[in-house]
């Protein structure tokens, strides 16, 4: 009877923090607080005992100096108060009961790009530099398109538990397709840009335990060369300046294979010391150019990383791996797998980052693309990437250089397939200035090679200025 006067009491109040928030004149035309709370003891909503104890805290709240002016609070049914606050990133809400955050970002970018000439020689298959007749500009998203997050987390019998959502819109209109949103841009008028809804799962755990994910996220390999890669705020290689699509390419098919959002139930361990291991099972992907397939068994993925300081010294390093067999209809069945290494080092401005992976029936670029020859031959690959950052105050300059090669599955794969791409690489030179807290101003140099087997080679150039907001 005790609780439920106490919440019927609450609500009163909360009614009458909402009336001023919303109408401020009614707080001071109505009763005070402490008013309120005597009239439901004398109404008998409240006992003697919750009246004294809430009389109490009502005059010790009142009574402590506030230096700056407080959130907006309103008092929710279990007693606590639901207030927006500032968290590590984003915008977080307490709601007493759990808390949602709020996290985004937005990016835009000019991009001038200057692709070699089209011509018998410059034909390379799945090669990221450009090939046209002459120059082209756009406005467009860099490597990341914009994005919304949500998340809302919770404490219940003892576990930690959320969810998140997040939604990736780009600014350039998307022609619809079998890629969905990573289809190729439709730069008309009344066309529409896409919604890439790259996540959506859930968490539980335990600090002694570890977490445990179950939905659509990040995978583990690969995962941590493009969340460390400099182009990750800005553009690297276009893939497509002339109709441009949700994202430019970055660094991805040249230092690395795209890690990509997928659906998964993966378990991160506790840090122990700085280290923690991930392991995971995955949605088996099919091949993109293979023969068509029917996979039975999953996907798996893991990750070691170790966080460490030692003097003024901070390092990031991780090793990563992934198998998946490949069941083909028509040729013959295979089992992707790769590995994969990287570091960065920060001491004082200077940041230093270096990545290595090789792997067999994953393909380049992305997973699945290239992975083997019509017959179902796994193809061999590998590649790298070496970066330095510097940064002083609110000015960054960096720079890198990355390159993925692919190698034929035997002397028939190079009889069918002349053209096909030997090495991509590119070349990065970027400036950065902080402006706000929030927004980041960035001009950036791009120089991407692509190499057939055959010595068929194309080169290009671009130039990105452009900005990004996080918050």
């Amino acid at each position: 009877m005790k609780s439920k006067n106490r919440l019927r009491a609450s609500a009163a109040l909360g009614a009458l923090a909402v009336l001023a928030m919303v109408v401020p004149e009614a707080a001071m035309a109505g009763p005070t607080t402490q008013a309120l709370l005597k009239r439901l003891h004398e109404k008998g909503i409240l006992s003697d005992e919750d009246y004294t104890q809430m009389l109490a805290e009502e005059k010790a709240e009142a009574a402590t100096p506030v230096a700056t002016p407080a959130p907006a609070s309103v008092a929710a049914p279990s007693g606590n108060a639901v207030y927006a606050k500032p968290t590590s990133s984003g915008i977080g809400l307490d709601l007493g009961v759990a808390t949602i955050k709020f996290t985004g970002s937005v990016n835009g970018y000019y991009v001038n790009d200057n692709p070699a000439t089209p011509s018998a020689n410059t034909a390379v298959t799945g090669g990221i530099a450009s090939v046209g007749k002459g120059s082209s500009s756009s406005v467009r998203n860099g490597l990341l398109p914009g994005f919304l997050t949500v998340s809302v987390s919770t404490q219940q019998a003892g576990w930690d538990v959320g969810a998140f959502f997040g939604m990736y819109p780009g600014i350039n209109s998307t022609a619809w397709g079998a890629l969905g949103a990573n289809n190729g841009g439709q730069p008309t008028a009344l066309a529409t840009a896409g919604i890439d809804f790259r996540q959506t799962y859930l968490t539980f755990g335990k600090p002694n335990v570890g977490t445990f994910k179950i939905g659509r996220d990040i995978g583990l390999f690969g995962s941590d060369a493009i969340l460390n890669d400099i182009t990750l705020l800005s553009s690297g290689a276009t893939g497509g300046n002339v109709a441009p699509g949700n994202t430019t390419l970055g660094r991805i098919g040249s230092g690395y294979i795209y890690t990509d959002f997928q659906p998964q139930m993966t378990y991160s361990s506790p840090s122990m010391g700085g280290a923690q291991i991930s392991v995971g099972v995955f949605q088996p992907l099919s091949s993109l150019t293979g023969p068509a397939q029917a996979n039975a068994a999953p996907g798996f993925q893991a990750k070691l990383s170790h966080d460490g300081k030692f003097g003024g010294v901070s390092t990031h390093l991780w090793l990563s791996g992934i198998s998946q067999k490949h069941d083909s209809l028509t040729a013959k069945s295979y089992t992707g797998e790769g590995l994969d290494a990287g570091a960065r080092v920060t001491t004082g401005p200077l940041t230093l980052t270096g990545y290595y992976y090789t792997a067999k029936g994953l393909g380049t670029t992305v997973f699945g693309l290239f992975d083997t020859d019509a017959s179902g031959n796994a193809r061999k690959s590998d590649g790298f990437y070496l970066q330095a950052l510097a940064s002083f105050g609110k000015f960054s300059v960096g720079g890198s250089y990355g390159e993925s090669n692919l190698k034929y599955a035997n002397a028939a794969d190079a009889l069918a397939n002349p053209t096909l791409v030997s090495k991509n690489s590119s070349y990065v030179g970027q400036a950065r200035y902080r402006l706000t807290n929030w927004v980041t101003l960035i001009g950036e140099y791009i120089h991407a090679k692509a190499q057939a087997h055959n010595g068929n080679a194309a080169q290009s150039d671009a130039l990105a200025v452009g900005g990004i907001l996080f918050f």
